[in-house]
């Protein structure tokens, strides 16, 4: 039996969660997402305000690997329904800079194109003045990470003068030049 699928998940009062057939449907302030799931593999149990993954058959290995799956996906969608989820990316480097126009987010990388990256529905992509810092939100955990990592792949940091895209907590390893090795 999966240690995270035995964990039992907290329902707040302002999530209303609805169990079909294969799909959870869970609303919150923040807005509505439906989870699919096998039923084959797990059962759930919706009590008072906890809800219960119960995996079906503990001797079948895929089913002890999707049991701790589903139930992840589930509390990260009472999570960001509730809350929702953000990343924060700082882009370095001279004339690098980020702003939102419309549905894009337009990036100068010190290529000589700008990128146009679209911005996908249910995200919201916040800009400082400076357009060094771009805030990425959402109630889809998936989502906001996925977006979060393709603006990061258009320019990744490179380790000698620091310049590129990274995440906020990210920690760059820095690399001496070549007179430093005379």
């Amino acid at each position: 039996m999966s240690r995270i699928g035995k964990k039992i998940i907290d329902i707040p009062k302002n999530v209303d969660l609805n169990i079909e057939k294969d799909n959870v449907t869970i609303k919150g302030p923040r807005g509505v997402i439906k989870q699919t799931f096998k039923p084959e593999f797990i059962e759930l149990i919706k009590e008072g305000d906890t809800l219960i993954v119960k995996n079906i058959n503990e001797e079948n290995k895929k089913a002890n690997a999707f049991h701790g799956l589903y139930r992840s996906l589930i509390a990260n969608a009472v999570t960001g329904v509730t809350n929702g989820f953000k990343k924060e990316l700082i882009i370095e480097g001279v004339g690098y800079k980020a702003s939102v126009e419309s549905k894009k987010v337009k990036l100068n990388l010190g290529f000589s194109h700008e990128i146009f990256y679209p911005i996908p529905d249910g995200i919201t992509v916040e800009v400082d003045k400076t357009g060094t810092n771009v805030i990425i939100s959402g109630i889809d955990k998936y989502l906001v990470g996925q977006v979060a990592a393709d603006m990061r792949a258009f320019k990744k940091v490179e380790p000698y003068k620091g310049k590129g895209i990274r995440y906020k907590d990210e920690k760059v390893r820095r690399k001496a030049g070549k007179a430093a090795g005379k």
